[in-house]
């Protein structure tokens, strides 16, 4: 059974700096990424990685936030720079194994001062 859990979310200052890690387990993974989400908003993709490294971040959030992930410990990590309050939303940790893809519950990421 495939499960991903997202940790390391929190209050944070803006400006400020925060690391989420998501432990996934069950399949190793082509395709993993960070997705959000805010009220009121769609969920959208904050940054992907392949199996061999390749990454693509969104428009919003190039410069400030790196993905990574340890495939010898199936772990993916998203490190989160000169964070803003628009930053602040449910972030997903995503994992994809063709033809499917899972999700986790989220972690809960505020910006505020």
């Amino acid at each position: 059974q495939v499960r991903l859990v997202e940790s390391g979310g929190g209050l944070v200052q803006p400006g400020g700096s925060l690391k989420l890690s998501c432990a996934a387990s069950g399949s190793t993974f082509s395709t993993m990424g960070w997705y959000r989400q805010a009220p009121g908003k769609q969920r959208d993709m904050v940054a992907r990685i392949t199996n061999v490294g390749t990454t693509i971040y969104a428009d919003s959030v190039k410069g400030r936030f790196t993905i990574s992930r340890d495939n010898a410990k199936n772990m993916l990590y998203l490190e989160m720079n000169m964070l803003k309050p628009e930053d602040t939303a449910v972030y997903y940790c995503y994992a994809n194994r063709p033809p499917l893809g899972y999700w986790g519950q989220g972690t809960q990421v505020t910006v505020s001062s």
